[in-house]
């Protein structure tokens, strides 16, 4: 087997694995701004790929670079020859050459990516919404979205995302913003000197409508964007919407006791340990004391951080320095959901992923919400 970086010349190869392994019949060219691949071939012929794009995920209000894996596939022919294991434990090495001190993916095999360190962290949802139970509200003055608008639409979803763990930046090269407007429905509610209040983007199809932001900077602007989906009524019974912002879908419409909310769930890698801390934000440190907890990081695929490290925490930051005393024992599939917040000490305790006193990790992360992604590659 040989485990090589993707290139041009791979294309073909590449989208025919992804049609056996999907069904897909995508002509999204596989290497791109911000994204590159590996691929392993047998005998001289690609028999497996997969891709990473160039992100940002929002952790304490920072946003911390991240590595997107997606389009794993291996011909049918190749499987159960370890060529999915190799990839992935390149990939390791390629992430910290590149910087990408995070690792997210939506895993359809999760064991495979378990046994290499990633674990849930995260969800990522559609709530499906009837109409009659949207809130009345007074109207709000939108518009259509132009390019004119771009700068300050990204800026109101950035002031969202930077509160909510796990939401990407949506920065170039990976994203381009100008893409939204290639959707159905751009609403924005313009506010002073260019500014956006809010915003509203969809797609139309015969299965219905599906939203995929409904993003305000205040209640009155969701609120007001929510009643313009109300205008579907007679047309159609529901509409889908993607949870971009937590507070629209569990604060600000009348579901019921039941409802349907489509959960996919995601996964999370801390490639580095101590880049990864350096780069999230922890608001929860600056009322702390000056404290410490010895850890003992069980990573076998990632020697780089693995064995005696300090999380130090001091003067409202946080660092991992090698040392201590390894008093807590943290398996690497431990690490993503702790670093997101989605399992406390105690969660991952139980599963047999962390032994010792880990309070001041639970200090730390806090409790922001489920953490989650709006975005699916």
């Amino acid at each position: 087997m040989l485990i090589r970086e993707l290139d041009e010349n791979d294309t073909d190869d590449v989208r025919r694995l992804r049609k056996v392994a999907f069904g897909s019949t995508s002509e999204d060219p596989p290497l791109r701004p911000g994204r590159r691949g590996l691929v392993a071939e047998l005998d001289g012929r690609p028999a497996a790929v997969l891709s990473i794009s160039e992100f940002h995920q929002f952790y304490g209000g920072a946003p911390v670079p991240m590595a997107g894996i997606g389009g794993v596939a291996v011909d049918p022919y190749a499987r159960g020859r370890g060529l999915a294991t190799g990839l992935l434990d390149r990939s390791l090495a390629d992430l910290r050459e590149h910087g990408q001190p995070l690792s997210a993916l939506y895993a359809t095999v999760p064991a495979l990516y378990r046994s290499r360190g990633w674990e849930r962290a995260g969800v990522f949802e559609w709530l499906d919404v009837s109409i009659d139970r949207l809130p009345t509200a007074p109207k709000v003055l939108a518009r259509p979205a132009g390019e004119g608008d771009l700068d300050a639409l990204h800026a109101c979803y950035t002031d969202l995302a930077s509160t909510v763990n796990g939401l990407l930046d949506r920065t170039k090269p990976a994203i381009d913003v100008a893409e939204v407007l290639k959707l159905d429905i751009v609403s924005v509610v313009p506010g002073h000197d260019g500014e956006v209040r809010g915003y509203l983007t969809a797609e139309r199809s015969r299965e219905g409508l599906r939203v995929f932001d409904l993003v305000g900077r205040d209640a009155a602007t969701q609120l007001g964007l929510l009643r313009e989906l109300t205008s579907w009524a007679g047309l159609l019974d529901q509409v889908s919407l993607r949870v971009t912002d937590p507070a629209v879908t569990g604060l600000l419409t009348n579901q019921g006791i039941r409802h349907t909310v489509n959960t996919s769930v995601w996964q999370l890698r801390v490639v580095d340990l101590p880049a990864a801390v350096a780069a999230r934000g922890w608001p929860a440190a600056e009322a702390l004391k000056p404290a410490a907890v010895d850890l003992e990081v069980v990573d076998e695929h990632a020697p780089w951080h693995a064995g005696r490290q300090r999380l130090v925490v001091e003067d409202g930051s946080v660092r991992v320095e090698p040392g201590g005393d390894g008093a807590v024992r943290l398996h690497a599939r431990a690490l993503g959901p702790w670093f997101s917040g989605m399992q406390d000490s105690h969660a991952l305790r139980r599963a047999g992923l962390l032994d010792g006193d880990a309070a001041l990790l639970d200090r730390l992360v806090g409790a922001p919400g489920v953490p989650r992604l709006a975005d699916f590659f």
